[in-house]
């Protein structure tokens, strides 16, 4: 570049906006650095203005510059050590006044600050007028108004920007070798008195209706009658569509893979290739992961994309809210709910989005039992085993199914937070934190930006990071079905094996040999369990829900059965990739240990009582 390169860090409280000025800023010129953040990292983009690079550091949102938990420690190192040449600070219209402390605080102790008033469409809803240059003039640094969604003021402020770090005197009050400084008392008191001051002068709000809408909104979506309601019906809701909307795409891919494998097999025959290396990659490696992608991609095509939606209208906050009493009864923290949401899609994920809870030991109970609430890995299992013994037939059969899954989920939250009060009173004793949660307004959701976060950044890094764990499996459990002695497979003696402790959860030996063979990826088991029964020496999958039915029944499943393989498919150890994840984020194997040993044993437990009562 012509004029060289800069570094631009870009700061501010979360749900700001702060996020969409990123993206729209960069587009798609970014990438995920290795800094603990929201949930996968703090990212990095490049933009080119005037013949010059600038590097956009998006740091994790802040309340103020004394941090509270390790991302904005890390956010307040990089501003302290000066290693920019601007900070842009983004502020919500909206709510400025609470955003002023902030601001105050970051001039005090960085240079070159600019300010943008982002949302500036939602304060206009609101009828909040901001006056921008009178806001300027007190702060003594540049202000820009934006509405990053529209992406307006977007080209202004990569102009402010310019001028600023190439040191002109670009609305400057003063300059100190070219670069701006800006006083102010670190004094809280101070700075408060300061915020109260400057927003009176600079901002004028009047009540509008949307305001009015908003709390209409939350006096019943954050009520004590209706909030968990809707949230169990907009949940229900969710599984609906999820579970029925991703049949066809599911037989679809089913069908694909069929015609491949044909294809792989005639390649093979061309290539004279051997049965037991045709085994071991086309039945074993091929077909696990086929069956992976078949049946793990559609309901996370849908369900992630429903979560963002959520997330990006601002509903989850809420349901935090709605749940937070519930967890501080159970002495940890309000924000593993929506570790927990995050959970219900894939468990790494939520493991991962644990990083979002500030206190060491409430993480931890978090992680650890993020297990409990069924990923979509397990969905498929539950919802054929429910369909064949529990939901019945005729025009409602498909609801009475969502209903279940639902209660199953109600359930495993219910042991979350039974198992999560036990380890504060045991092996992670000790006081909840408190912590800010933030209720922001409700905003329009953003499509186009939900698909790809949904889509890119979650979906297929999921399925990806699954595709990786499953592959050796396929070719193991193969070997295993195939290598015989006496007559019989590895597995089978397997199976016979654990048959007497398995008769005692109400399961069979198959059953408990599917599950723990299928620990790499739940999806497998169902197929696991057909593989058994038939004596095939591959997987299999399932042409109709009558067929499996048939094939359960013949060999001695009954509701017992049924209700015990449900509550095991809950309750059980996670799979590999869960305690992959675990391993990183704890960094050890004293946790995913731990974690282990206890989805077992209350598993074993739940499942022995459910044996003995049913």
């Amino acid at each position: 570049m012509e004029d060289g390169s800069y570094t631009i860090a870009l700061v501010g409280n979360p749900n700001t906006g702060k996020s969409t000025v990123f993206n729209a800023l960069t587009g798609l010129k970014q990438h995920t650095g290795n800094w603990t953040g929201k949930t996968v990292g703090n990212a990095v983009g490049v933009y080119e203005y005037k013949n010059s690079r600038f590097d956009i550091v998006d740091l994790p949102g802040i309340y103020s510059t004394n941090p509270s938990s390790p991302d904005e420690k890390e956010a307040i190192d990089f501003l302290r050590n000066n290693k920019t040449d601007s900070v842009v600070i983004v502020a919500d219209a909206t709510c400025l006044e609470r955003n002023l402390i902030l601001i105050l605080q970051i001039c005090s102790i960085c240079e070159n600050v600019i300010l943008c008033v982002n949302l500036l469409d939602e304060a206009k809803r609101k009828n909040i007028t901001i006056d921008t240059v009178k806001l300027s003039q007190e702060l003594n640094i540049d202000v820009v108004g934006t509405n990053a969604r529209d992406k307006k003021g977007l080209e202004k402020l990569k102009d402010v920007i310019y001028k600023n770090v190439i040191k002109t005197e670009f609305n400057c009050k003063s300059l100190k070798n070219g670069r701006r400084e800006n006083k102010y008392s670190s004094n809280i008191d101070h700075i408060v008195f300061d915020a109260e001051k400057i927003y009176k002068m600079a901002v004028k709000t009047d009540c509008c209706q949307a305001c009015c809408v908003d709390r209409r909104i939350d006096n019943i979506v954050l009520s004590k009658r209706f909030g968990i309601p809707l949230m169990l019906a907009m949940l229900g809701l969710i599984l609906w569509i999820t579970i029925f909307g991703a049949n066809y795409p599911s037989e679809m891919l089913s069908s694909f893979f069929s015609i491949v494998e044909v294809k792989l097999t005639e390649f093979f025959q061309f290539m004279n290739i051997s049965k037991f290396w045709y085994g071991v990659f086309v039945e074993g490696i091929f077909r696990t992961l086929s069956w992976i992608v078949a049946v793990m991609l559609p309901p996370m095509a849908i369900f992630f994309p429903l979560f963002t939606f959520l997330e990006d209208l601002g509903l989850l906050p809420r349901i935090a809210f709605n749940l937070d009493r519930f967890f501080k009864n159970a002495k940890t923290h309000g924000k593993q709910v929506l570790t927990m949401c995050m959970g219900l899609g894939c468990n790494a994920a939520g493991v991962t989005a644990c990083r979002i809870i500030d206190s060491p030991r409430e993480r931890l109970i978090a992680i650890i039992t993020n297990n409990f609430v069924p990923c979509n890995g397990r969905f498929p299992g539950i919802i054929a085993i429910s369909s064949i013994f529990m939901a019945g037939t005729g025009v409602f059969a498909s609801l009475r199914v969502a209903l279940i899954v639902l209660a199953a989920i109600v359930f495993s939250v219910f042991i979350t937070l039974i198992v999560s009060r036990i380890l504060s009173a045991t092996i992670l004793k000790g006081l909840p934190s408190s912590f800010v949660l933030e209720l922001p307004p409700y905003r329009k959701p953003q499509i186009k930006k939900i698909i790809v976060r949904s889509l890119v950044d979650r979906t297929l890094f999921v399925l990806g990071r699954a595709v990786v764990v499953a592959a050796p499996i396929g070719a193991v459990i193969w070997i295993m079905q195939n290598t015989f002695i006496d007559g019989n497979s590895v597995l089978f003696y397997m199976a016979d094996f654990l048959d007497p402790f398995a008769k005692i959860i109400g399961l069979d030996g198959f059953i408990l040999t599917a599950f723990i063979i299928g620990m790499p990826a739940n999806e497998i088991v169902i197929p696991l369990i057909i593989m058994f029964y038939m004596r095939n020496s591959a997987l299999i999958p399932f042409d109709n829900l009558s067929e499996l039915g048939d094939l359960l029944i013949s060999n001695g499943w009954t509701l017992k059965t049924a209700v015990c393989s449900i509550l095991f498919s809950l309750n059980h150890f996670p799979c590999s990739t869960t305690l992959l994840t675990i391993r990183k984020e704890t960094g050890g194997m004293k946790w995913p240990v731990v974690t282990f040993l206890i989805h077992t044993a209350v598993g074993v437990f739940i499942c022995f009582a459910a044996n003995i009562i049913l």
